[in-house]
C-alpha cells in the first residue's frame, strides 16, 4: 500500500471510528525489552485494551514477575468491534458469562499455581477464573475519557497501549494533563500535529526504538483493505500491514542520547535556502552538514534520531513564529516541499 492509500485508509478509519488496530506480541516484545528496569515497582495501566484480545495485557500479565510490577490495570471498551467476541478463552469471576460488558482487571500478584516452576499466562488464566477481586464490570463504557477510567489513570505510573489514531491528540493531552509516563503507538504524521510537535520541541515527548519497517495489526473483519499485499487472514483473524507506525514515549532511552554522526560539509550549491525563510533545506537527515551553524530544515523522520544535547529544535515550517507565510509549508523556487522541522546544531561553534 502506498502512502496515499494508507492515508486514505487511516482517514476512513478516523471518520468511522474504526481505528481498532491490535498490536502484535512480537512488536510489543521488541520495544519493551529496552525499558525493563523502568517498570520495576510500577503500576502499569493499559486503558485501550480488551484483555481477551490485547497483546499488551498478555505481555504484562506473563511478565508480571520478571518486570517486578506493583500492579497491572487494564480496561475494555464496550464499543470495540471485537471486545470479548473472538477469543473468549474463559469465564472470569465477577463478570457475566460470555458477556460484552466493559470491565477492568487489576492484578497485584500472580502465583505459580500449577507449580511448574514458572509464572506464565496459564497462572494468569487461573487467577482470572477464580479470584472475584481481580475482574469487575465498569459502570460506564470503558472510554479512556470517562470519569472511572480517569480515576484509574491517576493510580498509574506508566501507561502502555495502542490508542485510537483518530483520538491521538486528545489521548496524549490527557497523559500530559495528569503527568503520566507512557509508551504508546501512533502514526508518523502525528509528529507534525501542532500539539504533538509542541511536546517534542519542549522535550516532553520523543520516539522509542522500533520505528522502522512495517507492522501487522489485527483489525475487525469488516475493515476495508483494498491492497492485497497489505492484508492477510490467519485462523479467522484479519491483519493489516502498516508502515510509518512509531513508538511515542517520555520514558528515557539510551537511543535519545546517541550522537548522530555527520560527515558532509556545507556548500551553498548543495543546500538551497527557502524562498521566504532563512534556513537551508535538507532532504535526508544523513545529509545534515557537520559545519553549518544556522537554521536547517529537515524531514520529520529526523525526530527518530533527535538528540537534545546535539541539536536544538526551533520549530516546524508551518508554525514557526517568524514565517511570513504562517500556516503554509515552505517553498523553494516556488515549489512546495514536504513538512520540515527547523533545527540548529549545538556542536557547531558560533
Amino acid at each position: 500500500m502506498g502512502t496515499k492509500s494508507l492515508n486514505k485508509n487511516l482517514h476512513k478509519a478516523s471518520k468511522a471510528k474504526k481505528d481498532e488496530f491490535y498490536t502484535q506480541l512480537v512488536d510489543i516484545e521488541k520495544e519493551l525489552r529496552h525499558y525493563k528496569e523502568q517498570f520495576r515497582g510500577k503500576v502499569v495501566y493499559c486503558n485501550c485494551d480488551d484483555p481477551f484480545e490485547s497483546n499488551f495485557f498478555k505481555y504484562f500479565a506473563a511478565n508480571f514477575k520478571p518486570l517486578k510490577l506493583k500492579k497491572l490495570i487494564t480496561t475494555s471498551y464496550i464499543k470495540s468491534p471485537i471486545v470479548g467476541g473472538q477469543l473468549l478463552l474463559f469465564e472470569m469471576e465477577g463478570l457475566k458469562p460470555k458477556g460484552k460488558e466493559p470491565f477492568k482487571i487489576e492484578i497485584r500478584e500472580i502465583s505459580d499455581v500449577n507449580a511448574d516452576g514458572a509464572v506464565d499466562i496459564t497462572d494468569v488464566e487461573w487467577l482470572l477464573r477464580h479470584d472475584v477481586n481481580t475482574s469487575s464490570p465498569l459502570e460506564g463504557d470503558g472510554d479512556f475519557r470517562s470519569d472511572e477510567c480517569i480515576e484509574l489513570l491517576k493510580q498509574a505510573d506508566i501507561v502502555v497501549t495502542n490508542p485510537p489514531f483518530s483520538l491521538f491528540r486528545e489521548y496524549v493531552a490527557q497523559l500530559m494533563e495528569y503527568n503520566k509516563k507512557f509508551l504508546i503507538l501512533g502514526d508518523q504524521n502525528a509528529i507534525s500535529y501542532k500539539e504533538i510537535f509542541g511536546y517534542i520541541k519542549e522535550n516532553k515527548l520523543w520516539l522509542g526504538y522500533d520505528n522502522g519497517g512495517t507492522k501487522w495489526f489485527q483489525v475487525p473483519m469488516d475493515y476495508d483493505i483494498p491492497t492485497e499485499s497489505r492484508k492477510k487472514i490467519e485462523n479467522g483473524v484479519k491483519y493489516l500491514s502498516m508502515g510509518r507506525i512509531l513508538w511515542f514515549t517520555n520514558l528515557d532511552t539510551a537511543k535519545r542520547h546517541e550522537e548522530l554522526t555527520l560527515y558532509k560539509k556545507y556548500s551553498p550549491e548543495d543546500y538551497p535556502k527557502y524562498d521566504s525563510y532563512n534556513a537551508i533545506n535538507i532532504n535526508r537527515y544523513i545529509d545534515i552538514p557537520m559545519d553549518y551553524k544556522g537554521v536547517m530544515g529537515v524531514p520529520i523522520t529526523f525526530v527518530d534520531k533527535y538528540n537534545p544535547e546535539q541539536f536544538e529544535i526551533i520549530g516546524i515550517d508551518r508554525y514557526v513564529k517568524d514565517n511570513p507565510n504562517y500556516g503554509k509549508r515552505f517553498t523553494i523556487n516556488g515549489q512546495e516541499i514536504y513538512a520540515r522541522i527547523l533545527i540548529k546544531n549545538k556542536k557547531v561553534k558560533k
